[in-house]
């Protein structure tokens, strides 16, 4: 089709992700740094010392915290918001904040904030021989105690000999971890942070040995994008990986703690919009703008239909206002059960885009397929998908995301060959082409590059 990249050449596209960290950040070592392991959306479990039993949100939030559960779960599972090396807020399960009140026996910790403030800020204290044993003071200066299993309060003063007499002493588990850039940049705070990712994007990815990128902030690596593309002939497509308050609860769409939260206020829609509007002005003039994916991967429910076709709608005009020839990408919702949902609006857009992603991962069905199972699947499944959001007269196709990798385990050289042939065939229909996850990845398989210099991929 006229004006679009043919899918065999899509190897002359860069793919520019906003604020994404899925090619290998998540390896970063955080030398020096206090408490390096209690990045934003870690997930912790705290069991008392002399109750032996772990601390839980009642009935998962709005209500007191107990000592009272023998296992820990999801309700006994605290998600740490990072305010800086020390200090943190809690969140629980339905997503209230921990925090004391004033009671009859003291001062109790309850979880009823849906904002924190100073009363749901803590301080986690680490014993200095074993730094599974912690202390968690609140901001009345006063440390967690379990003083029966009914009975969590704030009032515990002194010194610790971190015995097991001590009711302030609590055993921590680290029950999951979220390991993206907003993570990794909000762990290391604003003195470190700059100059860690800077050397990420100076070092990862560049046109030849000798480039050297700026010291400067984020936007300027990807000023730089853009003036490689345009001295090597290649075209953009600029990639918002990431949206306020997380459109897919994902750490690589800098979800806080695993929520998703984007779309369910006219605020964060309209922030996002604005992201767009920026950067389509500030881009539309170079050459090598070929592309504005407006989102990546909105998840569904989360992410409702309405609230994903208004901010298209709106981002389809912020895109226009600086640009009539720049194509507008919009990214099928994850989960949902019509491909074709975005139709009604993308088809009355000039340049539209729709993008789909297929991997042969994620899903049980693919767990117990056989390598000749997994070809057949892209040749007859995929292959019907991908038709299904082809048309003549529709927006345009795009298999934004797929890798040769699978869930098979010691597949031979010519078993991902074969595989990667079929996805290549079948992915080349698509009527604005295809992208693979991703040029380059710490996970062999994961990475183009590595593909074909490795004789895995032959375009």
């Amino acid at each position: 089709m006229e004006g679009t990249i043919p899918a065999l050449k899509l190897k002359q596209l860069i793919l520019v992700d906003g604020l994404s960290l899925k090619d290998g950040l998540n390896l970063l070592f955080f030398d020096g740094i206090t408490n390096k392991d209690f990045l934003d959306g870690t997930g912790l479990q705290f069991k008392s010392v002399t109750v032996g039993k772990y601390l839980c949100a009642e009935a998962g939030g709005g209500n007191i915290i107990v000592a009272n559960r023998t296992s820990a779960s999801g309700w006994e599972t605290f998600s740490l918001w990072r305010i800086n090396a020390t200090n943190f807020n809690f969140r629980v399960f339905n997503k209230q904040f921990v925090g004391f009140g004033t009671n009859g026996n003291g001062i109790e910790i309850v979880a009823v904030s849906s904002t924190p403030g100073r009363s749901e800020t803590f301080e986690i204290v680490r014993s200095s021989n074993d730094s599974s044993r912690v202390r968690i003071k609140a901001s009345n200066g006063f440390f967690l105690q379990a003083k029966t299993e009914e009975l969590v309060t704030a009032d515990y003063a002194g010194e610790s000999k971190w015995g097991d007499d001590d009711p302030s002493v609590f055993v921590m588990t680290i029950a999951g971890r979220l390991q993206g850039e907003f993570q990794v940049t909000n762990g290391y705070g604003p003195e470190l942070a700059p100059g860690v990712m800077t050397d990420h994007w100076r070092t990862f990815i560049r046109p030849h040995a000798s480039t050297t990128l700026c010291r400067r902030a984020p936007l300027r690596a990807l000023d730089n994008a853009f003036v490689w593309a345009q001295n090597h002939g290649l075209k953009v497509v600029i990639d918002l990986h990431a949206a306020p308050g997380s459109q897919n609860g994902w750490e690589h769409s800098s979800s806080r703690d695993g929520s998703q939260e984007w779309g369910q206020t006219d605020a964060n829609i309209q922030q996002t919009v604005d992201v767009i509007d920026f950067l389509a002005a500030r881009y539309a003039k170079s050459p090598s703008l070929y592309a504005v994916e407006l989102i990546n991967e909105p998840r569904a429910p989360g992410a409702s239909l309405d609230s994903v076709t208004r901010y298209y709608k709106a981002g389809y005009d912020a895109v226009r206002k600086h640009s009539s020839t720049a194509y507008v990408v919009m990214s099928n919702r994850l989960s949902s059960d019509d491909p074709r949902e975005l139709f009604p609006l993308a088809s009355g857009l000039t340049g539209s885009v729709i993008d789909v992603h297929y991997y042969n991962l994620f899903s049980d069905v693919f767990n117990s397929m056989s390598v000749q199972q997994n070809i057949d699947f892209i040749n007859t499944n995929r292959s019907a998908d991908l038709s299904f959001v082809t048309t003549s007269n529709g927006p345009l196709s795009f298999v934004g995301e797929w890798v040769a990798e699978w869930a098979i385990q010691g597949a031979t050289k010519e078993d991902y060959q074969r595989f990667a042939k079929a996805q290549l065939e079948v992915f080349g229909r698509a009527s604005f082409g295809w992208a693979y996850w991703t040029l380059k990845n710490v996970n062999n398989h994961w990475s183009l590059e590595w593909m074909i210099k490795n004789g895995y991929i032959k375009l």
